[in-house]
């Protein structure tokens, strides 16, 4: 056919011929291109000092949220959508919303506008298409002060609060865990290794540990997380010790909940034997609507689990510095034990016990010691650079970042405090003249402006 329309048209009429079809092309790409984005559904619910708004979309969409006031207002704008023809319907507002309102405006933007009674700290993020959901557009409202309504009229200062980290101590009395080849049981390691971490978190201003078993006794898997949110926990930590079949693999992992599966067959190995320990239920859901319900999967499934990778990442980075890390990055795996309502929550194996060369770091005093020190210089950093509002914590970094010196304490390195400040470990040496990364306990360094603004 291409040679009976070159002898048709000529070498002028092809040119012509190939130029059109290409401009249709064109045409065509431009107004696929242009379809707006669909706002399907917008759902809502409250928990705790939390409201969290759920646009539904039928594709990924980038948008803007930004805060007005007098009256107070928090305003989504969704570039190239539009809310549903059939017309979207509106949830009734709920906790920290007065009013929900929305709009298709004439610049193609989608606007939601969320009428507050009182200011809020808002935070918004996408979520990927995944349990049984399509692309999600996810507005978090936090309430500033979380204290009552008397204390906030106090003329007192409002009280801060301690962080609370749930430290979860793997397997205990019947459920021994893994075994060494010379002998070591996982449930003793983990509970040593807990311990000192706990210590190292008790020493840090503004911060409380909370063990969830503090000697030999058996926990099931629900019980673990129920006592780390009845202690109010902010972050909760499960350490391990692995085995597997082959004793040549060694070093640590970090691991956070998937719903997906896991990230390679080692993973979903452990997870198995890990949740075979006994059987757990999840958030409860028989007694919520539909609508309620489906919110709050998101909640328990997705909301924490941005903070959990956040922290098992700087935690990778900290055990790296103490010996092997099996996995260079956070691994994902269906562990019930991870399965919290609202809490960031990681799972560290902090060796291969069924190693000879792990299960002697697991005896010795020193290697403990090292490993709670990592593990505390990663939470610690995660907290700096993520303050919860209301916790003494979140003072203390206000005050870091403005007097921009920070003294060097046990278990503090560069990294870690350009981290923490969001600085460039270069420019951190360049402002204190420093040719190498030693630092002493008790050394002053000046913080050189940050890099740019995080993210709440």
């Amino acid at each position: 056919m291409r040679i009976l329309l070159g002898i048709a048209l000529g070498d002028e009429g092809m040119r012509s011929f190939r130029m059109t079809v290409g401009l249709y092309a064109l045409l065509l790409a431009s107004t696929l291109a242009a379809q707006p984005v669909q706002v399907k559904d917008v759902r809502i619910a409250h928990t705790g000092d939390r409201t969290r708004i759920v646009l539904d979309l039928d594709s990924a969409a980038d948008h803007n949220l930004f805060t007005l006031a007098n009256p107070n207002r928090v305003v989504v704008d969704i570039a190239s959508a539009r809310f549903s023809g059939n017309g979207t319907t509106l949830p009734t507002a709920i906790g920290l919303v007065g009013n929900i309102r929305a709009a298709n405006r004439d610049n193609g933007i989608a606007r939601l506008v969320l009428d507050l009674d009182e200011a809020v700290r808002p935070k918004s993020f996408d979520l990927q298409p995944g349990a049984g959901y399509g692309h999600r557009l996810v507005v978090d409202l936090y309430a500033l002060d979380a204290q009552p309504a008397a204390v906030k009229t106090s003329p007192r200062k409002s009280q801060v609060r301690d962080l609370v980290v749930a430290i979860d101590a793997g397997h205990g009395g019947k459920d021994p865990g893994a075994r060494g080849s010379g002998g070591l049981l996982e449930k003793d390691a983990v509970l040593d290794i807990s311990k000192r971490l706990a210590s190292l978190i008790e020493a840090e201003p503004g911060m409380r540990p909370y063990l969830t078993r503090k000697g030999d006794s058996f926990l099931k898997l629900g019980e673990r997380m129920r006592r780390a949110q009845n202690a109010g926990a902010d972050l909760f930590i499960s350490i391990h010790a692995d085995a597997f079949s082959d004793r040549n693999v060694r070093g640590a992992s970090v691991y956070v909940l998937s719903n997906k599966g896991a990230s390679d067959e080692a993973a979903h190995l452990l997870a198995a034997r890990e949740n075979a320990a006994d059987t757990v239920g999840g958030v409860t859901l028989n007694d919520k609507d539909d609508t309620l319900a489906a919110v709050l999967v998101d909640l328990s499934q997705n909301a924490s689990l941005e903070a959990s990778i956040e922290v098992g990442d700087l935690l990778i980075g900290e055990l790296s510095r103490v010996g092997k890390v099996r996995r260079p990055t956070v691994q994902k795996a269906g562990f019930k034990v991870l399965k919290s309502a609202d809490i960031p929550s990681v799972l560290i194996e902090t060796a291969f016990i069924s190693n000879a060369h792990d299960e002697s770091n697991l005896r010795s005093v020193q290697y403990q010691q090292r490993l709670a020190s990592a593990m505390h210089n990663g939470i610690r950093n995660y907290f700096y650079a993520n303050p919860p509002e209301g916790t003494r914590v979140a003072v203390l970094a206000r005050q870091q970042k403005q007097s921009r010196e920070h003294i060097i304490r046990q278990g503090d390195t560069l990294s870690g405090i350009a981290q923490r400040y969001n600085v460039s470990v270069s420019g951190l040496r360049a402002a204190n003249q420093l040719n190498t990364s030693n630092i002493r306990i008790g050394q002053v360094l000046r913080i050189p402006p940050a890099q740019g603004a995080r993210g709440i």
